[in-house]
Parts: structure tokens; sequence; C-alpha cells
């Protein structure tokens, strides 16, 4: 072969999937890079790399035909690969690269002549029979004959760059005052993209499919069809997911879809490979488009359902191989077999609830997919790696290959589950949409299916907990934690071992299940004539609350909380809810309290659950309507609470009483009415909160309806011998059973 090194003109990923090829096929490589670019990827994977153009040009020197075939010289290349977009399509560079005795991989120049030009091909095209679209007869020198030709075509129109693709340049006009409009935005965005600002217009087709026939001919006349794809699925004529081959067209109009293709590479001789372009329209009507004559940005699921390397065949026709000998191995038609379904889907830092625009930064975090049937072609994707607003913004090609395009897309929608990436908006999201999408697995997609169907844009909130802990960590270990006001040194973290549970089978009665068997005043009745004492732990709330200021989480009450209730099922009860468990939840927490008392439920089946409530106050700080507390109450019973420990601070008994009685007359659970406990009774000096003053409350709550009383000790203030004295005198007083919670801290 005479190819031995070749400069490969391009950048990202296209670059990194030339250079491979090469590597494969022991030809030495050169890459170019602008400063902009000098991070990327694609120029350490070359065996040599150069900067091409100033600093402060970050795209312009791509486009530098003459600079670039300077250094190819120089460095002793033989050969330039163009890959697609930049100067893939320039038909002087192509003749100049063949004056300076270098391989252009791609189309001779005469051939790109005849149909990179999407007017000239369009002349080609209708020598040979195929339809096209009505289009511009003269040149759109000025937007004067740019009306004029519109007007006699007749809108809508589309106006295209003569010498590009991939929707640069590219407007749908349905008006005069939508092309004046367009114009000159049109070319200049052409001039950018392909160094020509050659324009014309052709009759818009509504709501088409847009079909492409792979070509391959080598330079002795010997021309195969690689089947086609189906690139309907874009946005503003740029391609968002395309598939391989075809479903859901007609196999007649298939054949024809070939036919048509060959005759017109046929009539100009074509060389290398490049792409025969079509409409379908909703009658099944077929209009040719244009030939790109160069390798796409698509490529790889048609190599994926062949088996057949496009790239090295590139370089191989290009260097004078026959498609017939064993480096390619096609004699013939027949030797191209098809297997299955691909499809490829381009993850770009496209943000499609901003109407896709694309978005910059660095990437904090990126994970890829991979398995069976994933193929990746990727650029300089990684974590840390800055994405410039000067290029394209895709990251990475994603192509999936299956038996069906229904498990393909199976397979494709599980690769973009595995994707990560951070930092960067990206349309992950909307393509694992697109690939769910009816229409688009029926093989019926059409090019405005995107914007024809807003479902597409419906994304579920992602909560990004891995970039989130990421960030907090970050913060804590620059700045600190504001919790923190110092670092004691000596302390170590001690890892919490929960203890292994005891599991009796069948489980003995535990407290839930004899209220349920006996009803809350049978249930005060056998619990007051019990001579044991019985025992409530308060680790899930009201401890934490006093030591941690409430913030415990959810995932740390759950892991020791079936533990203990399995170890101690003769617990009476366990407090978990209510209180200052609701205002840190949601403000500080961000999680759900009903879903904490749900799960907590869930692990302590036979226990009671018991929860803190602010009398009229609920779980707030401030009075509310009895209506509102009495839904609470029965949603928070319906939940899984057991026992109210009802109190106000006041000991204000008309605030408690509501309370107890939409525990007492809507739910199944118990009505713990509390006296919170202040002063010192055995002070003979105390005239107000005194021995009396508690007992008169104690009966006041008791008629209140209350199944239980509490002595809810607040400040550790009850000492043993006023307790003593306390509780023998309410027990004298009230028929109730005493529950004792001393809050000492």
């Amino acid at each position: 072969m005479e190819i031995k090194k070749v400069l490969i003109a391009n950048r990202g990923e296209i670059a990194i999937r030339i250079g491979r090829a090469c590597v494969e096929m022991n030809l030495e490589t050169v890459a170019i890079y602008t400063f902009e670019d000098r991070y990327s990827l694609h120029r350490y994977k070359a065996d040599e790399a150069y900067q091409i153009g100033a600093d402060n040009e970050p795209l312009k020197p791509y486009l530098d035909g003459e600079a670039i075939i300077r250094l190819a010289v120089a460095k002793g290349c033989n050969a330039i690969h163009p890959g697609y977009g930049f100067l893939s399509e320039n038909v002087d560079f192509a003749r100049k690269c063949a004056e300076n005795g270098i391989f252009f991989v791609g189309p001779r120049p005469e051939v790109m002549a005849a149909l990179g030009d999407k007017i000239a091909s369009k002349a080609i095209a209708r020598k040979v029979n195929v339809p096209v679209i009505e289009g511009s007869e003269k040149e759109l020198l000025s937007l004067d004959i740019a009306l004029e030709e519109a007007a006699r075509i007749t809108y809508p129109v589309m106006l295209k760059a003569a010498s590009g693709g991939g929707g640069r340049g590219m407007r749908v006009c349905r008006d005069p005052e939508m092309l004046r409009q367009a114009f000159d935005s049109a070319r200049s965005e052409a001039l950018k993209a392909f160094g020509d600002d050659t324009m014309f217009l052709e009759k818009f087709v509504e709501s088409p499919k847009h079909i492409e026939v792979q070509i391959m001919a080598d330079n002795f006349g010997n021309l195969v069809h690689l089947y086609e794809r189906d690139c309907s699925v874009q946005r503003r004529f740029q391609k968002v997911l395309e598939v391989a081959p075809s479903k859901g067209i007609a196999e007649e109009t298939i054949k024809t879809l070939y036919d048509h293709a060959l005759s017109i590479t046929r009539e100009v001789n074509y060389n290398n490979v490049g792409t025969v372009e079509f409409l379908l329209d909703q009658q099944g009507k077929i209009y040719f488009i244009e030939v790109n004559p160069r390798i796409q940005v698509e490529h790889t699921i048609t190599e994926m359902i062949t088996g057949i390397d496009i790239v090295k065949c590139q370089v191989y026709i290009a260097s004078g191989l026959k498609l017939s000998d064993p480096e390619i191995g096609i004699s013939n038609q027949e030797c191209v077999e098809k297997h299955g379904y691909a499809l490829q889907c381009r993850i770009t830092t496209e943000d499609p609830e901003n109407d896709f625009r694309p978005d910059y930064g660095t990437i904090l975090a990126y994970r890829s997919a991979a398995g069976f049937g994933i193929r990746l072609d990727g650029g300089s994707i990684y974590s840390g790696v800055k994405v410039s607003p000067f290029f394209d913004s895709m990251l990475v090609k994603v192509s999936a290959q299956s038996k069906t395009l229904e498990s393909a897309a199976r397979k494709m929608g599980r690769a973009m589950m595995e994707f990560r990436v951070r930092g960067v908006k990206s349309n992950i999201l909307f393509l694992e949409n697109i690939l769910l999408n009816k229409k688009f697995l029926e093989g019926k997609a059409t090019v405005d299916m995107i914007g024809n169907t807003p479902s597409l844009f419906r994304f579920p909130k992602r909560l990004d907990r891995g970039t989130r802990a990421l960030r907090y960590l970050a913060e804590v270990t620059v700045n600190g934690n504001p919790d923190v006001k110092q670092i004691e040194a000596g302390r170590t973290f001690v890892k919490p071992e929960i203890p292994a549970c005891k599991v009796i089978v069948p489980p003995p009665e535990g407290s839930r299940e004899r209220l349920h068997r006996l009803g809350g005043d049978e249930f005060a009745k056998w619990l007051r004539a019990e001579k044991q004492i019985h025992f409530t732990d308060t680790t899930l709330r009201d401890a934490h609350q006093s030591l941690l200021a409430t913030r415990m989480r959810t995932i740390d009450m759950l892991k020791p909380a079936k533990s203990f209730a399995q170890n101690f099922p003769e617990t009476f009860s366990m407090e978990v809810w209510g209180g200052a468990t609701f205002d840190v939840c949601l403000r500080f927490l961000h999680e759900d309290p009903w879903k904490r008392l749900e799960q907590i439920r869930k692990q302590v089946p036979h226990i009671l659950l018991q929860m803190l409530l602010r009398g009229s106050n609920g779980v707030g700080y401030k009075a509310y309507p009895d209506n509102l507390i009495g839904s609470f109450i029965e949603k928070a019973a319906d939940k899984g609470i057991d026992l109210f420990r009802i109190f106000d601070s006041l000991n204000w008994v008309k605030a408690m009483e509501p309370s107890i009685q939409h525990v007492r007359n809507k739910t199944k659970s118990l009505a713990e009415a509390s006296l919170c406990y202040t002063g010192n009774i055995l002070d003979v000096k105390e005239t107000k909160y005194n021995l009396k003053y508690y007992l008169t409350l104690a009966k006041d709550l008791e008629n209140a309806g209350a199944h239980i009383l509490a002595i809810k000790d607040m400040a550790g203030l009850l000492k043993p011998a006023a307790a003593k004295i306390l509780v023998e005198a309410l027990r004298d007083t009230v028929s109730l059973p005493i529950h004792l919670h001393t809050h000492d801290t």
C-alpha cells in the first residue's frame, strides 16, 4: 500500500476514529490542533501532533487548507484524511493535495465538483432520471435574486448551503419576510463552517422521512451500497438519532433508493465512500437531496450491521486498492451482508429544556456506558475536561446493535441510564424519551417528530446525589463545617455496630397487638392494673432532639430499629415522631417525615409507636384550626402512630382537649395527656405549682377523655422524693395509668 503516513485534518471524535483505523493498518499518524484544543485527546492519540494557527484562533485554522498541506509536506505525510465537516467537501483542498503529491482520502476532485456541490449534484440526478425537489436555477448572489427564485418555486422553501451539511446554514422560509431575515445569517453561518457562502433554494417537503444510502466505490469502476440509514429523528436539520437499516418502508421503495443512489454515483464514476440522501414524503414519493462525498458522523451503525470498517476502506481505496482485494474483501454486492439493527445517539451538552442551548464549563464527573452490543466513539470526554464554546457540543456517539430495532433501543436505553455527565447540561434524558417513543419504534418517525411531540421534553427530576455529596465534601474540606465550632484532635470516630436480631417465630404478642385486641379503654385499664414497670424508648425522637438537634437521618434510624424491636419485644412503646421532627426533616434534612413514619412502622410492627403532639400547635409553632389538627391526627394514626403524647407548655387544658377527643373518637390510638412539671412540690413556700395544682390538672385531663396521664418533666426538675409523693397522689386521684417522661440533658 502506497500510503504510509496520514495527517488527520480534523479534531475530536472523528480524528480519534481515523487515528485508530490507521494504527490498525500500521500507518503513522499526525494530528493537528489549535491552541483552544491543546488539551483535546485526539492530539495525544497520534504519533505526532502540531499546533496550527495563532493562539487567539480557536476554529479558523482547521479551515486553512494551505497551512495544513504545508505541514503535511514538512512532516513527510503522503496522505490527508479530512474526516467530516471542515475541509472534507472542499474541492480546492482536494486538488491542492493532489498537486502536492498527497493522497486525499476521499473522492477525486472532479467527483467532488460534480456531486459535492448540492446544486451541481441535482443536475446529475435529473440526467439519470432520479426525481429531485424543485430548486433555484440562478446563482443566489443577492437577496433580491433569492426572493425572485423563491417566488418561482413557491413557498415554503428551504435555504441551504451549497458546500456543507449537518444543518449549518439551513433555514425553512415560509414567506418572503422569513427569507429576508434568514438570508444573510445563513450565508454567514455557511462561510464560517465551510469557507463558502454559496446558497441555494429548494421546495420544502412537509413531514418527510430522511433516508440516506451508504455508497462505496474503488478507483476501477466497482461500486456497491452498504444499505440505508434512517436519519429522520432530527432537530433543526441536525441528526439526533439514526437507525440502520430503516424500518417500516416498503421493500420496493428501499430497492428503488438503492438503484437511485447507484445510478447517481455511477454517472460520475464515483470513488471512495459517500452518502446519497433522499426525502420520502407521506405518499412514499422519493426526492433526491444531495450527495455527501465524505465519511458521515453516523457511519458507525452501518459498520455494525455490515461488519465493514468504512474508515479503513477509505484509506485502502485512496491508496489504490480494489474492492475485491483481500484487505477490503467486497467482490460484488452479494458480499455485503446485513445483520440486525443498529442505532446511534449523540450525547451533547445541549439543554433540551432551554431550546437546546449549548452548555459550556467543566465536567465534574463522567461515567460512560459499556456492555455487549454497545460502541462508544468519544472525543475529549473525562472528569475535569472543559467544554469549549468554540466547538461542536457533541461529547460522545453511542451506538447499539441487536437483532431487532426494539431490542437495540432497549440496549441503548440501558446505556443511556449508565451514563453520568455532571457539571454541564446534557441531552441524555431527551434521548431516553425518544428511545421509548412508539412512533420511533414503529419506524414512523419523520423529520418533524421532535417538534411535534411535546412529551419528549418531559423529564423526571433527577436528585444528582453524587454531585451534591461531592460538592458538600469539597466545601467542608476547604471551609469547614459551620456546625463544628472547633476540631478536637483526640476524638476518634467509632463505627456503630447493630446487634444481631433474635428472631422469634412466631413473634410474641406486642403492646400494639394488645391495644388492637382490647381497644383503648380496656388497654388503659389493663395497664393501670399492671404491677410491673413498663418502659418507653425515646432514642428515635426525644433523645436525639436533645443531643443532636433532631438531626438523625431516617436511614440511620432504620438500621437499628428492627434490631431493637426484635431484641426487646417486651418494650411498651417507642417514641419515633412528632415534636421537632417535621421542622428538621423539611428544613434541614430534606426528608419526608411521613415516609419516615411509614418506614419505621414497617421495621417495628409489634410495639406501640408514639409521637409528641403540641396540642393545638400540632407539630408547628402556632395555633392551628381544630379541623386541621383533627385531620393531621387521623393521617398520623393511619400511617402508624398508636399513642399521641399530647401536651401544652402552659398546661392549658382547652388547648389539649380537641386533640384528646379527636384521638379518642376518630382513631383506634391512645390519647396520653401530659401535665408539664415545673417548680418543686416539696417547697412549702410554693403557692402556684404545688401538689394541689397538679392533682386538679390531672383530674381535668381525665375528664377531657385521656386514656393515659403523662408527667412531662421537661427540664429534669422532678426530684425522686417529689416523684414518689406526686405519683402516689395522682394514682389516688385519677384512674389512669401514669407515664413518667423525664427530659434531663
